[in-house]
């Protein structure tokens, strides 16, 4: 008996792509999970889907980007809210996060390319 294990009977193959119906699908899943979940959808959306198709990718690194952005903002407002200005600046991103991730699913919906405003680029 031979004591060499036998090849794998399918070797390792490289995600698929994803149809572009999935891909809006899943992009608009990950605009609007930022509104619940903050940075998770967006940061799990990158690093399971980047390679399934360039809008996916695209779509996923921006909404990353923005609620990176978004936790950044918070995290300052969190601070600046002992002299008062900070309740102000949490209720401005609050508001902002819903309203550009809306815009944002809206346009991923349509198969459209979207781009956050205010926001640092993190990824590309």
């Amino acid at each position: 008996m031979s004591e060499a294990t036998p090849p794998p009977a399918t070797p390792y193959q490289a995600p698929s792509q994803l149809s572009p119906a999935d891909e809006k699908l899943w992009a608009t899943l990950i605009h609007i999970g930022g509104i619940l979940f903050s940075f998770l959808p967006a940061l799990i959306g990158y690093i399971v889907l980047k390679d399934r198709g360039p809008f996916i990718r695209a779509h996923s690194a921006t909404a990353l980007n923005f609620q990176i952005t978004l936790a950044i903002v918070y995290f300052v407002g969190g601070i600046l809210t002992v002299i008062g200005i900070g309740v102000l600046i949490l209720a401005a991103a609050g508001i902002l996060n819903i309203v550009f991730s809306i815009i944002a699913a809206v346009a991923a919906n349509k198969g459209e390319w979207y781009s956050y405003p205010l926001t640092i680029k993190f990824l590309n």
